[in-house]
């Protein structure tokens, strides 16, 4: 387990918090645990499908707010935007920075498309090398 300069111990260096307009709580947690281990958080989110090159403006607006949210509980975070495939992003952003934790919310917007084609929060937990928060 890592120190902090002050000697207290670092349960996690590196978040993902993996957000969409469904993840409220999910930031909170990942506002704790940060907050507890002095952990810095990636925001990402991941627009489903067809959507990503139309919506790029609205979403990086989205995690704006979202690293903005966490930056004023006196979080370091930063935020991304990118991808067409939530868990297969969510995954390769936990590889590439070495993150300790993914945090997301149990179920995103689309229920129906989750239910009918397998939700990214069961394919991140099925996948993930990680340890995976999943709020409700």
């Amino acid at each position: 387990m890592n120190q902090t300069s002050a000697g207290k111990s670092r349960l996690y260096e590196r978040i993902v918090l993996a957000v969409d307009a469904a993840s409220h709580q999910a930031a909170a947690a990942a506002i704790q645990l940060a907050r507890g281990s002095d952990a810095g958080v990636l925001v990402l989110h991941v627009p489903e499908g067809g959507d990503a090159p139309t919506n790029m403006h609205r979403c990086q607006e989205f995690v704006d707010g979202v690293v903005w949210e966490l930056k004023q509980a006196g979080v370091h975070a930063r935020g991304e935007v990118r991808g067409t495939n939530p868990a297969a992003e969510i995954l390769r952003c936990a590889v590439e920075e070495k993150a300790d934790l993914i945090v997301m919310a149990s179920r995103g917007l689309s229920d129906l498309e989750g239910l009918l084609l397998g939700s990214a929060t069961h394919k991140v937990l099925q996948l993930a090398k990680i340890p995976v928060l999943v709020v409700r």
